[in-house]
């Protein structure tokens, strides 16, 4: 036998080797911990955000969750609940930051807009657009201008009216001659302002609607909409697209809404639009307001103007027609016994022919034909005699003009110049009621569609040993 015998240095090496072992075996576990929480926060974190909202994407490709799950009461403890549903129950989550499609007057609804249609129809689709916004911009201020010197007018035009209507009624009562009777009696049907004052009173729709258009009487209440309502609003800063004002980006938003929306001159099927609640969408987003016809007779009497400014300015520069306006003028004049008056009247005379022949050029947008961009005497297409029939049945439906531009031109030309939030958050209120009624979704909310979230969550390790890690996850 041989004797053995340790050391208590060795003893002390020992220990110390077995305690470094243990401390890596130790640490070794901890982070492995680490790191299973982790994974499993980004699994459960990439499952809850892989439960968007099928309709929403599929119709309108916008990915969004559904914060409420169909039920209409949104909270975030139901992200949390579903995240330990996919396997962190021993997890403690705390949202921190969180966005909602809404938030910011739609800034993620738009951001994801554009990266659709910068991925499935480029940048190319605008280019021929792209240098007919100054020229748009112009006419916004032409048609104000236009609108501005008609309403110093009005009362002008107000009294000539009521003059040769009251004049009309006299000879008609047999004040005068047999002869001065009939001619007094055609008066009442000749006016050529009498269209004018149909349009102050009820409205450009009541003057230009071609023959087979029935204007729709579809309503929305105002009060549910997602630009009128009060909005479940999310916290934190998230990062926002760079250029999203820019001139491409507006026209590509905006080609999305004429491609997705339905409009006065749409070509979809009747059936298409009965399902939704309004069959003017787009004059929605431009114009706000709770029924078709209102926003029918906001976008048309915008155009109306437009038309108008380029109309006057022909007139003031065709010297035929200038003589036409003033013998008519002289004509009015004598009959109303104040010749002196002859050129005032011949400025109303223009006015009023500059705005007849705008009603013919919406009468020819809204049977889906091009009206001309610029006028001339080829293409002039209202007579001043058709002034004293203008607003009745049977008037002058405007031709085809081979150069000019269609209806849904002049939409992309009052998208553009419209508010961007405002056109925007309409365009989510068109959205919302489209998946409500369509596909049944009758829950639905736009403000409840989670794309953003920042999570600070915390694990229990061992004992009273805790880990904390961020997490980050969105729809880009």
């Amino acid at each position: 036998m041989k004797k053995g015998e340790i050391t208590v240095f060795l003893s002390i090496v020992f220990v110390l080797m077995i305690s470094f072992v243990s401390g890596i075996l130790q640490a070794s576990m901890i982070q492995a911990a680490k790191n299973m929480a982790r994974l499993e926060t980004d699994r459960a974190v990439y499952s809850i955000f892989g439960e968007y909202q099928k309709e929403l994407l599929e119709e309108y490709h916008v990915f969004g969750l559904e914060g409420s799950y169909g039920t209409g009461s949104f909270a975030e403890e139901n992200l949390i609940s579903r995240m330990h549903y996919y396997g962190t129950e021993g997890t403690d989550h705390n949202i921190t930051e969180i966005q909602y499609l809404t938030d910011n007057s739609g800034q993620a609804f738009r951001e994801q807009i554009l990266t659709y249609m910068e991925q499935t129809n480029g940048i190319g689709m605008i280019r021929e657009f792209t240098g007919l916004t100054t020229e748009w911009e112009e006419q916004e201020i032409q048609g104000q201008e236009m609108e501005e010197i008609q309403e110093e007018r009005v009362d002008e035009i107000e009294d000539i009216s009521g003059l040769l209507e009251s004049t009309a009624e006299q000879e008609a009562d047999g004040d005068s001659t047999e002869g001065e009777r009939t001619e007094g009696a055609e008066i009442a049907s000749e006016n050529p302002f009498s269209f004018l004052e149909k349009i102050k009173r009820y409205g450009i729709v009541s003057v230009v609607l071609p023959e087979e258009m029935e204007v729709s009487e579809k309503e929305i209440r105002l009060e549910t909409q997602a630009s009128y309502r009060s909005l479940t609003t999310g916290r934190g800063s998230f990062p926002v697209r760079s250029g999203m004002g820019g001139i491409e980006e507006r026209l590509l938003f905006n080609e999305y809404v004429l491609d997705r929306y339905t409009n006065a001159v749409s070509e979809e099927e009747e059936d298409a639009k009965r399902n939704r609640s309004l069959d003017y969408e787009v004059e929605y987003i431009l114009s706000g307001k709770s029924s078709d016809e209102e926003n029918l007779e906001s976008v048309l009497f915008r155009i109306f103007l437009i038309r108008m400014a380029l109309n006057y300015a022909f007139l003031l520069i065709d010297t035929e027609r200038q003589g036409e306006a003033e013998l008519l003028a002289l004509t009015v004049a004598a009959l109303l016994l104040i010749p002196e008056a002859a050129e005032g009247i011949k400025q109303l005379v223009i006015i009023a022919w500059a705005a007849g022949e705008s009603v013919t050029d919406i009468r020819a947008l809204l049977s889906g034909k091009r009206a001309a961009l610029v006028k001339t005497s080829e293409n002039w297409q209202t007579s001043l005699t058709s002034l004293f029939k203008l607003g009745e049945s049977g008037g002058p439906e405007g031709s085809d003009d081979q150069g000019g531009i269609y209806y849904k031109d002049y939409l992309r030309m009052l998208l553009f110049l419209g508010n961007t939030d405002d056109i925007t958050m309409r365009t989510i209120d068109r959205t919302e009621e489209n998946l409500r009624l369509e596909q049944k979704l009758e829950h639905f909310r736009a403000d409840h569609c989670v794309t953003r979230v920042k999570m600070e969550n915390t694990v229990t390790l061992y004992d009273s040993l805790t880990y904390q890690f961020p997490i980050h996850f969105g729809y880009e």
